[in-house]
């Protein structure tokens, strides 16, 4: 039987690979190919056929859109489903998109149920459905972070299945509280971002320190914490112009961010996956104007 062929298009190794073990759990037998810009995904458009593509917009040398309306332009291009995958959320960005000819649009970062949703909706409209799940589909893992996990370490981490198989108990309640201690002061720092995360919801951060690799971030502690190796995107505010870089990555490290286990506030190290060169034009921007404050005290 025929099998599905899909090309996974985007700048960042993490990125592929995290989406080609979510199709490869998802799909058995599925064939991936994938390339790292749109340029060379036009070549290798132009040579074979793919059932789907999956494709970032933003990337060095041709742009996801300018892949997708080169493609549609194509006879073999005309009904193949494509979906973009991307940081680009906003509503220009989608009605370009959608003027182009995508099939759907899937937001980073995003979690595996996202993703498959989506496939399968384009499937389903292209006539191909069946033949997707007739290799037998099983369920893919639940959760971004396992996926993430596995596609960093090969999956040689066994504490995150654990976590996953049943909700954690409520901690038990002491018999006599302990005093509260004081509220710790606020973090200060001239640079500001905003950290959205795969399992959902963003979180207001202050940046500590920038460079082209990973930016120290300093963020409020909530019920929901944040999870090593998480898949995210940062919104880093660029300042006078108000212009912002959106970029892609995951957290590296976390930890208290005050001397002490209750700490009010959490240090994160977020590593960026991104390979284009207008993010990276638009990091060395912020580092040049000084948005990273290198001493950086509570309070101060």
């Amino acid at each position: 039987m025929a099998k599905v062929s899909v090309l996974v298009v985007d700048d960042a190794p993490f990125i592929r690979d995290l989406v080609k073990k979510c199709l490869r759990n998802a799909f058995p037998g599925i064939h991936t190919e994938d390339a790292v810009n749109g340029r060379k995904a036009q070549a290798m458009l132009a040579k074979e056929s793919f059932d789907l593509v999956l494709c970032d917009w933003e990337m060095p040398e041709m742009s996801g859109l300018e892949l997708l309306t080169w493609f549609r332009q194509q006879e073999c291009g005309k009904g193949v489903p494509f979906i973009m995958v991307t940081s680009r959320g906003d509503k220009e960005n989608v009605v370009q998109a959608i003027q182009a000819g995508v099939s759907d649009y899937v937001g980073k970062p995003f979690t595996n149920e996202q993703l498959l949703t989506k496939i399968k909706k384009a499937m389903q409209r292209a006539g191909k459905l069946e033949l997707l799940l007739g290799g037998g589909a099983r369920p893919a893992p639940t959760s971004a972070l396992n996926e993430s996990l596995s596609a960093l370490t090969g999956g040689r981490p066994e504490s995150v299945a654990t976590r996953a198989a049943a909700p954690a108990a409520p901690a038990p309640r002491p018999a006599a509280a302990p005093a509260q201690p004081a509220p710790s002061a606020a973090p200060v720092g001239r640079g500001q971002a905003q950290l959205r995360l795969a399992s959902g919801g963003s979180m207001q951060a202050v940046i500590k320190a920038l460079s082209l690799k990973e930016a120290l971030l300093v963020v409020k502690r909530s019920e929901q914490l944040p999870q090593v190796l998480e898949h995210a995107v940062i919104d880093l505010e660029q300042g006078d112009n108000a212009e912002t870089a959106r970029l892609n990555g995951y957290l590296h490290a976390i930890m208290a961010f005050e001397p002490k286990p209750d700490s009010d506030w959490l240090q994160l190290s977020f590593r960026f996956v991104d390979q284009d060169a207008q993010k990276l034009d638009y990091l060395s921007r912020l580092i040049a104007r000084g948005t990273a404050q290198k001493h950086f005290v509570p309070g101060a």
